[in-house]
């Protein structure tokens, strides 16, 4: 493929419809404004904005703490096995709309849980979303469980436990919330258990959080992918075994900036990253509250990053499969329906 043949101008067309995997979305997160007035409304809740347009004023962040502060709030109108379907439902709808083929989907128990929801309605309606979308949109997604890392380790042993008579509706466990003050370490025996139970880990870090936490991430709990890790560039050793070892950092641009982690986009590190041979990949993070779902995220970012082209662009796509956790062959199936589509872009036909 003579990707170079490819115009710069052609590039919003061809990042909008080349096939890709997310691996970095909080359910909890899609959730729109329309969608929590109408699950408020159906399950007798009062919310604090009197309209829409209010709501989504109040997404100016500035920073992830008080992100997670009204993140919290919203979900309070999860109440039922519907709820959490229909609300896995509309993202799936849009990931198909993304051209996303794989989606690793996280949910945080926990949010509901405290609640008093019980564990079996959270799952029931997101397994019955992912099944759903399988058969009617041909879309691929799995799910991972996330501990909140302000809570204890204790409650995320209790969380566990709770999960394992549904371990097989979900692939893996993560590591999410505020990164200040809540290092991996704290959760080192509760991801010894998940290994012993065959999970797949990942973790966030390297967001608000050092570069630190990134290594302590990869050596404590073990992580097989980073989830954000913009901050390893921070540290040249770091960046140097992130590179020999290919661990998948599943970057958010959109969310970044909204977090302030970079002042605007075209601070962002992205193409540095990939420059230093990382495996870099682009995801929507909380889409509903971050400014757009993966598309949104691809085309703010090689809008502002002079230096990404249709390369990168096939590099992300290429990387978000790889990092994937599906079996050798289906990635193959993947990445051969890749090369195939920016093969008919090269020719003009993208």
């Amino acid at each position: 493929m003579n990707l170079e043949s490819i115009q710069r101008r052609d590039l919003p067309a061809i990042l909008s419809r080349m096939p890709k995997a997310e691996l970095h979305i909080h359910i909890e997160g899609s959730l729109e404004p329309e969608l929590i007035f109408e699950m408020a409304g159906r399950n007798g809740i009062r919310l604090d904005y009197a309209s829409i347009e209010d709501l989504r004023a109040a997404y100016a962040f500035t920073d992830l703490q008080s992100f997670l502060d009204i993140y919290y709030a919203g979900a309070g109108v999860l109440q039922t096995e519907q709820d959490f379907f229909d609300m896995a439902w509309s993202y799936l709808n849009r990931a198909k709309a993304d051209n996303v083929l794989h989606a690793e989907i996280f949910f945080d128990p926990q949010t509901h849980t405290a609640r008093g929801i019980p564990f079996a309605t959270v799952i029931a309606g997101l397994d019955r979303a992912v099944r759903r979308a399988g058969e009617e949109l041909g879309v691929s997604a799995s799910l991972i469980l996330c501990f909140l890392r302000h809570l204890s380790e204790e409650d995320a042993f209790a969380t566990l436990e709770e999960a394992l008579p549904y371990r097989d509706l979900f692939i893996g466990v993560g590591l999410d919330s505020g990164e200040r003050g809540n290092p991996p370490e704290k959760f080192a025996r509760v991801f010894a258990r998940c290994r012993e139970l065959g999970l797949h880990i990942v973790a966030h870090a390297g967001e608000e959080g050092p570069a630190d936490y990134i290594r302590d991430a990869l050596d404590i709990l073990k992580a097989e992918r980073i989830d954000h890790g913009v901050r390893c560039l921070e540290d040249a050793d770091l960046v140097a075994r992130l590179a020999r070892e290919r661990v998948p950092l599943t970057v958010c641009p959109l969310s970044n900036v909204k977090l302030a982690v970079f002042r605007e986009m075209h601070d962002h590190n992205l193409g540095r990253l990939l420059q230093a041979g990382l495996a870099a990949t682009v995801n929507s993070d909380d889409p509903a509250y971050f400014g757009g779902y993966l598309n949104d995220n691809y085309a703010a970012t090689f809008a502002a990053l002079p230096e990404l082209g249709a390369r990168e662009a096939y590099q992300l796509a290429r990387n978000s499969f790889e990092a994937s956790f599906v079996a050798e062959e289906v990635k193959k199936g993947w990445v051969t329906a890749l090369d195939e589509y920016f093969a008919g872009a090269c020719g003009g036909k993208g």
